[in-house]
């Protein structure tokens, strides 16, 4: 809205020309959002509490001390992530850009089936259908990749750029749609699967928002690309903006779910947040570097996975408790630590992710 507001005036007064400037949009839609999520937090965290008032918000694969130290702690805080994204986007974003209305719908269409889960079990004490659930996300995905896919040759091609090979594109064709959707949807339900742990699933998405920040500037630059022999995607730098803002929500909403948290974001926030990464990854052809940039989230996933699959096989668990996180609890890890070091191989990996940049 702002961008429509002040980029005219330009032509008036020089001052207005930084306006025009996807870096300077993109930090001011950071703050933004971050200002936005500390002053909606207290008071939907306060109405929150009102609401789920003795109403158990744990999920049951949580380790039992769990239920005494976090018992009373509302969900569903993901709604101050929405607002703050969301919110901080219109305002900065050049909203003609149509990647922008797609990660946009993104987390609000994942975000709303979020809430739709954490307001189904604080009244039932049990979520959605998983068919169900599934099914929303796949449609959602679905219709959104619809508005990706039409465009001319030149400006969207259905190709999966391979990292570390200058030039090399696999093209997918209709193929694409479900390649795209597996990447959006397992991205959404790996970030879910890590929110375990106070501060566990948000730190991460500072780190993964800002790698997606610095690749969709440098694939909506010609030049850029260019130079570093990576595939031009016109338009995709405005998604910086979206990628500031998606930084800028997570620090805001870490203030208030850092332990002791003061409230967990739950599946409005977790496949909100999932579903920002994974359509990210595809509209700046990424989608081969989001499991180094999201590595945490893939290997919170994959041991829920391998815990599964050996138990139903063999009848044998590999870990002490899955996702992952909880296993190092259970083996006398202190909730803080886990949390941190998991932040740090987090930042770890999106460096490593850059680099293929240049490795080419």
């Amino acid at each position: 809205m702002l961008y429509y507001l002040l980029v005219p005036l330009a032509k008036d007064h020089i001052v207005f020309n930084v306006f025009r400037y996807l870096t300077f949009r993109s930090f001011m839609a950071l703050i933004s959002a971050l200002v936005i999520s500390l002053i909606v937090g207290p008071w939907l965290i306060r109405r929150l509490r009102r609401m789920q008032h003795g109403t158990e918000t744990l999920r049951e694969d949580t380790p039992a001390h769990h239920r005494t130290s976090k018992k009373g702690t509302p969900t569903m805080g993901g709604v101050i992530i929405l607002c703050a994204i969301l919110g901080s986007t219109f305002l900065w974003a050049n909203l003609a850009n149509r990647y922008v209305w797609v990660a946009m719908l993104a987390v609000a269409g994942y975000g709303l089936i979020g809430m739709w889960d954490d307001w189904t079990k604080i009244r039932t004490r049990r979520g959605i259908p998983a068919r169900g659930k599934l099914a929303a996300q796949v449609i959602l995905a679905l219709a959104l990749l619809q508005i990706v896919y039409w465009q001319p040759a030149d400006v969207w091609q259905p190709v999966l750029a391979i990292p570390f090979f200058k030039g090399w594109l696999l093209h997918l064709g209709a193929v694409w749609f479900l390649f795209a959707m597996l990447v959006i949807i397992g991205a959404s339900n790996a970030v879910n699967l890590t929110d375990g742990l106070d501060g566990l699933a948000i730190g991460p998405i500072v780190m993964a928002g800002a790698a997606f920040g610095v690749i969709a500037y440098l694939t909506g630059n010609f030049r850029a690309a260019d130079y570093l022999k990576i595939l031009n995607v016109r338009g995709a730098g405005e998604l910086s903006v979206f990628c500031g803002a998606l930084i800028g929500a997570a620090i805001g909403f870490l203030w208030f779910n850092c332990h002791p948290a003061e409230v967990f974001m739950g599946d409005a926030g977790s496949l909100a947040l999932g579903a920002a990464i994974g359509m990210l990854a595809v509209l700046t052809k990424a989608e081969l570097l989001l499991p180094l940039i999201g590595g945490i989230y893939v290997v919170e996933a994959v041991s829920v996975i391998v815990q599964v699959a050996s138990f139903k096989l063999t009848g044998r668990r590999v870990f002490r408790m899955a996702p992952l996180h909880h296993h190092y609890e259970l083996t006398g890890w202190p909730e803080p630590k886990i949390v941190v070091r998991f932040w740090i191989v987090s930042f770890a990996l999106a460096l490593l992710a850059l680099t293929t940049l240049k490795l080419r």
